[in-house]
């Protein structure tokens, strides 16, 4: 509190006494506040090494003049805030960054614009951190050439909320990343994903949108992750999803829609998650479950006009399903309790046969496909004879 008393302002303008970032920063004490006029500074490799507040007036513009590294932050509790960050330089052998954190804690970067970047916000071996109300738009033409929007890399306790992120590489990419929490963002028309994120555990992914990505969202080798009211929407492609699950287990997708993608959700090595009150709509596969999935639930979910609901290439199932709602589903309710008396099997012959040889897909609509599919579902063969859904709703489930 003392530090903070004698903290003082430092006005940076064309006209002022201080007239770069740098030189202010090279005068301030520790805990003063900045402020940076409206007006253009070519500056880069800017260092923070100090606790500081910068406050831009009406986003003044920082031009790194594509030379490298923007600002770089190895200082604790530094606040960055109102700032509009432009020409990032490009590197084949150095991760140039808009902004980095390296080695720091208790920093703030809000209410920033980036744009012509390499990568955007660059967080390294951080803790402690708050990313707020930034928006991060790129021009990433290819992925070789090109940078993440929002990166962590052994950085925990990040809060990451309210941001914006377009036409990057990855829109945020999380590596060894653990309770972070990622809610109400949008990610969306980035060249692979909108979400990326491995090895980072007890993360929190919250009312985020990701919408026409290359690839969608990918999730791998990460534990009790739960993933709750997202919406992954228009990931179209051949090798496109809304989300692929590779090695996670213990983790929570609740409430989320995946809607209008090639492929919903795809899955591998996962076990043990809850998927519960999600809605699959207007999906190629809603589900395609890749193998060794094991101790996994599927409830009180909607399944709506998906070409499949759920594809398996297996004949062994270690999986439940109850109490969803299907859209195919054709059975009846004599009781009136709302829940079929016929059970539901989600797996057609055809979607394994489209697994085995990708061709066949032209024959979707044919009567052939109805008659096989039907002969499979009065005596199964090929489809896991296990694989009911025993109790599936008439109504559409709601929540």
């Amino acid at each position: 509190m003392a530090k903070l008393m004698y903290a003082q302002n430092i006005e940076v303008c064309s006209t002022c006494s201080v007239s770069t970032l740098t030189e202010a920063i090279a005068q301030a004490k520790d805990f003063d506040t900045i402020i940076v006029k409206k007006g253009t500074y070519k500056e880069h490799n800017i260092t923070i090494n100090k606790p500081l507040i910068i406050i831009g007036e009406n986003y003044p513009v920082i031009d790194g003049e594509l030379k490298g590294e923007i600002i770089t932050i190895i200082s604790d509790d530094v606040t960055i805030d109102g700032l509009f960050v432009i020409n990032v330089g490009t590197s084949y052998t150095e991760d140039y960054a808009a902004i980095r954190v390296r080695k720091s804690k208790n920093f703030v970067i809000q209410n920033v614009v980036l744009e012509n970047l390499f990568f955007g916000i660059y967080i390294e071996k951080s803790n402690y951190g708050k990313i707020y109300h930034n928006k991060i738009i790129g021009d990433a033409v290819e992925e070789y050439n090109s940078g993440n929007g929002i990166q962590l890399w052994y950085s925990n306790y990040i809060e990451i909320e309210h941001n914006f992120v377009e036409h990057v590489r990855d829109g945020i990419y999380l590596e060894f990343s653990d309770h972070c929490i990622i809610k109400n963002n949008v990610s969306e028309q980035n060249l692979r994903y909108g979400l990326h994120f491995m090895f980072s555990n007890d993360d929190l992914y919250q009312d985020n949108t990701f919408e026409n990505n290359g690839a969608g969202v990918a999730v791998m080798f990460s534990k009790k992750i739960k993933m709750i009211n997202n919406t992954f929407k228009e990931n179209w492609g051949t090798a496109s999803y809304g989300m692929l699950l590779k090695e996670i287990n213990d983790a929570e997708i609740i409430g989320n829609t995946f809607q209008e993608n090639t492929i919903g959700i795809n899955i591998e090595g996962s076990n043990r998650i809850v998927y519960k009150n999600n809605n699959f709509i207007n999906n190629g596969w809603a589900v395609k479950v890749r193998g060794a999935c094991y101790a996994n639930s599927f409830l009180e979910n909607n399944f709506l006009y998906n070409s499949f609901d759920i594809s398996y290439n297996s004949k062994v199932n270690d999986n439940v399903f109850d109490r969803n709602y299907w859209s195919n589903y054709t059975g009846y309710d004599l009781d009136k309790d709302g829940v079929g008396d016929v059970p539901y099997r989600p797996v057609k012959l055809f979607s394994y046969i489209v697994n085995r040889t990708p061709e066949t897909i032209i024959l979707l609509r044919s009567l052939f496909i109805d008659i096989i599919d039907f002969s499979e579902k009065v005596s199964p063969v090929f489809t896991p004879d296990n694989l009911l859904d025993n109790n599936p709703l008439i109504k559409k489930a709601t929540w």
